[in-house]
């Protein structure tokens, strides 16, 4: 597998194994990819929550035309 880093990212990675955290390039990935996991989940099941939320709270009485007209002003 090969993957490519912007500068910046090569940067980030050696400053985190220079600052004795990490062993090595590989466990800064293998961290990051395991941070990503835990955030994606956290944000898809708050997304889930709001959106059961929404399906079970009240009808509201606005119509679509003052709903949009709402979010112009």
């Amino acid at each position: 597998m090969n993957i490519s880093f912007t500068k910046e990212q090569e940067k980030y990675i050696g400053s985190q194994v220079a600052s004795g955290e990490y062993q090595n390039n590989s466990e800064v990935v293998r961290d990051a990819l395991r941070l990503h996991g835990i955030y994606r989940e956290k944000v898809i099941n708050d997304l889930r929550k709001e959106i059961e939320l929404g399906w079970n709270g009240p009808d509201s009485s606005l119509t679509m035309e003052d709903f949009l007209k709402s979010k112009k002003g």
